[in-house]
């Protein structure tokens, strides 16, 4: 059985005088899981960890992402993180800081759950 893509948010975080790539990963990860919730868990009687979550991290420098650090932060199924060249980075001449801009996308895999369905 295939897993099929139930979810996908997306989330940004910052670090704004640190340069810390992986506060403003951390922070875009936690941005996207605030957005959403999964009630089908419940609904059908299906354990979270049944879930293949994704999540892909933009940042300017991502080299500097652990990415197993930011596994162990996601708080239900089995997830990988991956780091891509994205985000921003803003430098600000007048003080010589620059703000880092991390994006994130999460999704979210199950089995198929189409016969657990009945159309009425």
């Amino acid at each position: 059985m295939t897993d099929q893509r139930v979810i996908i948010e997306m989330g940004m975080g910052n670090d704004l005088h640190g340069m810390d790539y992986q506060k403003a990963a951390a922070r875009a990860i936690e941005d996207a899981i605030r957005h959403s919730t999964l009630p089908i868990f419940q609904s059908i009687g299906l354990e979270t960890d049944a879930m293949r979550v994704q999540v892909t991290i933009g940042v300017q420098e991502p080299d500097k992402i652990d990415t197993v650090a930011l596994v162990a932060k996601l708080p239900r199924g089995r997830a990988t993180v991956s780091a891509v060249l994205g985000g921003m980075n803003v430098p600000n001449p007048e003080t010589g800081d620059t703000a880092v801009i991390a994006t994130a996308a999460v999704e979210a895999f199950l089995p198929s759950q189409a016969s657990k369905w009945v159309q009425g």
